[in-house]
């Protein structure tokens, strides 16, 4: 391996799938696919220095990613699980399960510190299905095509700055994320105040993002209960978000 450092992804790598969607707007999260780990462990380790395989461990298919030591020789793996999706089960888990396996050789990580990415539904199509009273937002879908037109890092592999477009519209930009509000990675800060908990819920308020879709893009169970530094970092996504009237 030689210490080799894997590159961090283009803007032109990166898709945009819609997390969480209703009347007001829909939010996004960012992907890499098979194809862009593909080439990037072809760009650093060679096509001859990786290979991939799959296990079925307790009914789940796990995918290992091995790479080649250049010193020693030695195969190095790496290995995780896949999910599943909606339509063609095995073929669903593989390309997952490769994906995952990737990300523990650092491909893609990055993506993990992205911003919430709300957009008002003045800037996309949303459309109303057939009535489901189990679930609100499955009520409404959305067939817009978004793309990220830039990205940049910090030197902790960071993401601190972000453009996302509406392709279906013609390339409009429908977000845009600064540097301005970039946090020391792993500092460590107080509990909330209920000063700072009353703002986070004007800024939900205003902008129409509702508490399920921060629950999902920061992956806690109690937005309440959050950081001080994640919190800043969710009040300054909320700040660029245009409000639900102006939309």
């Amino acid at each position: 391996m030689d210490n080799k450092t894997v590159r961090l992804l283009r803007a032109d790598e990166i898709e945009c799938r819609v997390s969480v969607i209703n009347e007001k707007g829909l939010s996004l999260l960012l992907y890499k696919d098979a194809r862009v780990d593909q080439k990037i462990l072809d760009e650093t380790f060679s096509p001859f220095g990786w290979k991939r395989s799959h296990q079925c461990i307790n009914g789940n298919l796990y995918c290992t990613v091995e790479v080649r030591d250049g010193q020693t020789g030695e195969w190095v793996a790496k290995q995780d699980v896949g999910t599943v999706g909606y339509a063609e089960k095995e073929k669903s888990q593989a390309s997952d399960s490769f994906k995952r396996a990737c990300f523990n050789w650092g491909i893609g990580r990055e993506l993990y510190t992205a911003p919430f990415i709300w957009i008002p539904a003045g800037y996309v199509n949303i459309k109303k299905k057939e009535e489901k009273k189990e679930n609100r937002d499955s009520r409404y879908y959305c067939n817009d095509r978004f793309a990220v037109r830039s990205i940049e890092y910090n030197s902790a592999r960071e993401i601190v700055s972000l453009t996302v477009v509406n392709a279906t519209r013609g390339g409009q930009i429908v977000y845009e994320w600064g540097a301005g509000n970039v946090q020391t990675p792993n500092h460590r800060q107080p509990e909330l105040s209920r000063k700072q908990i009353v703002s986070l819920e004007d800024e939900m308020r205003r902008t129409g993002v509702n508490i399920e879709a921060i629950r999902e893009r920061y992956h806690i169970d109690d937005p309440k209960g959050m950081s001080v530094e994640l919190y800043q970092k969710v009040m300054g996504a909320l700040a660029k978000t245009k409000s639900k009237t102006a939309a």
